[in-house]
């Protein structure tokens, strides 16, 4: 199920909200139970099986947790380290065989030449969020900075939440852990979080949607296509993924607010970046936050040699490239980023200044896609070859042509609200407080109608994200 769903908008949700919010029962505990029992029927929707992969890890993980505080109370330093051990190892292991095991297998068979040793794996939509997640609540009761819970249901609707569950963000246990006992929910809160939402789902159903099938277009044609066409499948799937993941991270965190949570913000305008390193700053910026605190920081961050701060770069942005996905192309996505990042931070281009920097930094934020998107090397190389006109059909074609008659108004308004233009105006009205709340309403109310319309009749309606 997703967010942008008819079963999830008219059915779902509006069930949930009834029951959560009856009048009769009002109880933290009855409310939390709501809560967590929706949040495995939201995922058993579509993975029944998976589910309990999902729960078995949520109590395998709660199980180290208090561990690893029984360790502490006993004084036991090795104890404590088991137990992160432990967890680090099964969740590892688990993404590993349901993620990487086909991988792995298949490179295998190409080796030696044998395709009966290739395994094939369904792979659990949303498990590198939630095992992400669940990693993070044993180093952090490991580290001190939250308290073990001892409630396993409290664990389980920490990682099941369903705004959260199958896209992120990533939300930290320390994040939530107070509000998921004395959490306080208002009619204001909800209404912004209902905002919230409908500001995403406009982003995922009136723009990634169609810009996306540009680059479906552009992506599937075989045999070479124009430098303009390559230039502008690249851009529209630039713009896609953007729109993509920063509607889903904004309907979550909407929806986290109308249930009374806080989580915290996944974007900030990216594209607006000067540097590479700027731009990791502001593009899924609770997952650069989990490497930072969890494998960065750990392995000894900046406050070592030159060659072992190398080292420890290097490791974040290959296991970064290898968290998105099972394919050489991810692993040269997150490579590429970490010859950038060096070359920035090695020769200090990142602190120049400039509308230059901007042109640099997004084209290889975009030739970067190209490598995400395409189904291999061979297939990535081909495509940028076409940008730069080396096996293209012609600088322009026929449809790039039609692409641009029928998708221009789109495209045009996918690059303006990819900038902080809304925000700006908001700070323009601030003083007419009144004629702002009377347009935030009548535009929030048009894109809510129209993304309804849209997405009834919808047909194409992928979330990028979900398949990792």
């Amino acid at each position: 199920m997703v967010f942008s769903s008819t079963v999830f908008l008219f059915l779902f949700l509006p069930v949930v909200i009834a029951v959560y919010y009856n009048p009769f029962i009002k109880k933290r505990g009855f409310r939390n139970i709501v809560l967590l029992l929706a949040s495995l029927f939201f995922y058993g929707w579509g993975e029944p099986v998976f589910v309990f992969l999902m729960i078995l890890s949520i109590i395998m993980n709660w199980a180290f947790g208090l561990m690893v505080d029984g360790m502490r109370k006993k004084g036991s330093t090795r104890g404590m380290k088991l137990g992160m051990i432990l967890s680090v190892v099964y969740n590892l292991g688990l993404m590993f065989i349901f993620k990487y095991l086909t991988f792995v297998t298949k490179n295998i068979s190409y080796l030696v030449h044998n395709d009966s040793i290739v395994v094939n794996i369904a792979l659990p939509i949303g498990i590198s969020f939630f095992t992400f997640q669940l990693m993070s609540y044993v180093f952090d009761v490991y580290y001190g900075t939250a308290k073990v819970q001892r409630n396993i249901l409290y664990v389980g609707l920490y990682v099941s939440m369903f705004p959260q569950l199958i896209a992120g963000p990533i939300v930290r246990y320390e994040t939530v852990a107070d509000e998921i006992e004395n959490r306080v929910e208002n009619r204001e809160e909800f209404a912004e979080g209902f905002g919230r939402f409908v500001v995403g789902l406009g982003k995922k159903i009136l723009i990634s949607n169609y810009v996306g099938k540009i680059a479906d277009i552009a992506f599937a044609t075989e045999g070479g296509m124009s430098v303009a066409m390559a230039w502008l499948g690249a851009i529209a799937y630039t713009l896609q993924i953007y729109f993509d993941f920063s509607g889903y991270s904004d309907m979550a965190i909407g929806l986290g607010r109308m249930f009374g949570f806080h989580f915290l913000e996944n974007f900030n305008f990216p594209y607006v970046s000067k540097s590479i390193t700027e731009f990791w700053r502001r593009w899924h910026i609770t997952l650069s936050t989990w490497f930072r605190d969890y494998v960065y920081i750990p392995l000894g961050g900046n406050r070592v040699s030159k060659g072992r701060h190398i080292w420890n770069i290097f490791v974040v942005w290959f296991l970064t490239g290898v968290w998105h996905g099972a394919n050489w192309t991810f692993i040269c996505w997150g490579l590429l980023y970490f010859v950038l990042l060096m070359f920035e931070k090695l020769t200090g281009f990142h602190k120049k200044n400039g509308w230059y920097m901007h042109v640099y930094t997004m084209f290889f934020v975009i030739i970067g896609w190209v490598l995400f998107r395409a189904d291999s090397i061979t297939a990535a190389g081909s495509y940028m070859g076409n940008m730069f006109g080396i096996g293209a059909t012609g600088f322009i074609d026929g449809t790039f042509i039609d692409c641009i008659k029928n998708s221009a108004v789109v495209l045009v308004a996918a690059v303006i609200f990819s900038f902080p233009v809304v925000k700006k105006v908001g700070e323009l009205l601030e003083s007419r407080q009144t004629l702002k709340n009377v347009l935030a309403s009548v535009c929030m109310v048009a894109v809510f109608i129209a993304a309804l319309l849209i997405c009834i009749k919808a047909t194409y309606n992928p979330f990028i994200y979900l398949n990792f």
